[in-house]
């Protein structure tokens, strides 16, 4: 099958058949704080402690993450509105509270300085490496098959 001959849809279908956590990127600037809900997110390295984020080159936060320190807020069950507010339907009020970058109440936070960036295509590969970490015991959203999932402990 050709790139040009493959379903979009079933494309993105077929990916979401992988589950993963739910995070919200975030940085400052001078405008303001600004994020955006990724759950293309993984750990790259332990030495260096590096982590990438991909993110769609649509997105409005995009110019914000270029070259600046950023945070990973790993939710935690509880926190679908904060996900939904940070994937481009904002509330009013917003259904979380601000940190510094953090958002407060996630599952983990990973602050990170910028190591690289990378052509992804329709998104833009950010590889931050981890100079501050914390986290918490709990549950976190996860996201499979389109749609918010509980992660079930056995």
């Amino acid at each position: 099958m050709s790139e040009s001959s493959m379903d979009v849809r079933e494309l993105r279908n077929c990916y979401g058949r992988f589950a993963t956590g739910v995070t919200v990127v975030t940085c400052a600037h001078e405008q303001g704080k600004h994020g955006l809900t990724a759950n293309s997110f993984t750990s790259v390295s332990l030495d260096p402690p590096l982590v990438l984020v991909s993110v769609d080159r649509r997105t409005k936060a995009l110019p914000y993450m270029k070259d600046n320190h950023f945070t990973v807020n790993i939710l935690r069950e509880s926190q679908q509105d904060t996900a939904m507010h940070f994937a481009g339907r904002p509330q009013d009020p917003a259904p979380f509270e601000w940190e510094g970058t953090r958002i407060k109440g996630s599952l983990a936070y990973l602050e990170c300085e910028p190591w690289a960036e990378y052509d992804g295509g329709d998104h833009v590969l950010f590889v931050g490496k981890v100079v501050r970490f914390t986290y918490e015991d709990g549950n976190p959203l996860a996201f499979y098959g389109g749609k918010f999932a509980k992660v079930a402990p056995q």
